[in-house]
């Protein structure tokens, strides 16, 4: 090959290779738009972390003081948590 086409196809896959980075560029700002709610939802999660911290020391000391509240509230919440499954099963038997 002569020094002329070897610069000819250098130029042509420096070219090549500019073009894949402005795609790739693009297809970034794409999918930073499209997950943007999930990033902002992530990062509000990791916000509150510390709160739910704090809370679960409390919800564990209140726990080992009076047993009795925190089961009828676990009772009550599996059974909203079993009126749940029951109605969406029943719901979607009757979709069918």
């Amino acid at each position: 090959m002569s020094k002329h086409e070897l610069d000819k196809r250098k130029a042509l896959l420096l070219g090549q290779i500019q073009q894949q980075r402005l795609d790739l560029s693009a297809g970034r700002r794409n999918w930073l738009e499209a997950t943007g709610a999930y990033d902002r939802g992530w990062n509000t999660l990791l916000s509150l972390r510390s709160y739910a911290l704090i809370a679960s020391s409390v919800v564990a000391i209140w726990s080992v003081r009076q047993p009795s509240f925190m089961m009828r509230w676990a009772r009550r919440g599996f059974g909203v948590w079993s009126a749940w499954r029951m109605l969406r099963t029943t719901l979607q038997q009757q979709s069918h």
